[in-house]
């Protein structure tokens, strides 16, 4: 599966705890069953106010330890919380940079993950723009004898940006989820303190309608799609 083997290893990067599952939830349940390992480094959580909502960094705590055990997630961390960091990632880029590459966490040091999945290009959010950035950045070719370098790196989507302006991006790889979106949807309820009513983009609802369309565009029922950075075969 996306060239991985099980027992490969991936590590997904998810800006806030609950990209993991908003996003490219289903493709990681597949990974997963498939007996891929995968990691996932949440970068940042605040207290501050949120549109639409509040965020309270002990709930999102336990909501994302409930959806990565949902998705079969292996290790998983939340690395900046409520610290100036967490609250600007952006306006730490080379700390950034180094928590993805040598963090104590999950990173490509700890993990040496066979593919990494960050946030795509065209995203709607400064933070998340910030993690592509340093995404690609701690991937960057390089000698493989002194740093470990995924040789499949991949981009995703959240709802939000799906919605926004990665809207017409090109994301040509597109991945049939049709029999793990169940597993997406009960990961996605664990982030209870984060979804939204429909027709918000953060809903159950419109995140469901993204995918079908998704799969609509490979005659399969349900998809995710995906930005292509590095596709080593």
């Amino acid at each position: 599966m996306l060239g991985l083997s099980p027992g490969d290893r991936a590590l997904v990067l998810a800006v806030h705890p609950d990209d993991e599952s908003f996003g490219p939830g289903a493709s990681i349940a597949a990974l997963t069953s498939f007996g891929v390992l995968v990691d996932v480094l949440a970068i940042t959580c605040t207290s501050l106010p949120m549109y639409g909502g509040t965020s309270e960094p002990g709930i999102r705590a336990g909501e994302f330890e409930a959806a990565c055990d949902a998705l079969g997630v292996t290790g998983r961390h939340i690395a900046w919380t409520d610290t100036d960091r967490a609250r600007d990632p952006g306006a730490f880029l080379p700390d950034l940079i180094n928590l993805i590459e040598r963090g104590m966490g999950p990173s490509l040091r700890t993990c040496a993950p066979d593919a990494l999945l960050l946030p795509a290009h065209g995203a709607h959010h400064q933070d998340h723009q910030a993690v592509h950035r340093a995404g690609l950045a701690a991937a960057r070719p390089g000698d493989r004898r002194h740093r470990p370098i995924p040789r499949i790196v991949l981009g995703y989507d959240g709802p939000e940006d799906r919605a926004w302006q990665a809207a017409d991006t090109d994301r040509p790889l597109l991945v049939n989820t049709s029999r793990t979106w169940a597993v997406k949807e009960k990961a996605m309820l664990c982030h209870a303190s984060q979804l939204r009513d429909a027709p918000h983009p953060r809903s159950l609802a419109k995140i469901r309608a993204l995918d079908e369309a998704t799969g609509a565009a490979c005659g399969v029922s349900m998809a995710e799609r995906f930005a292509i950075y590095r596709m080593e075969v």
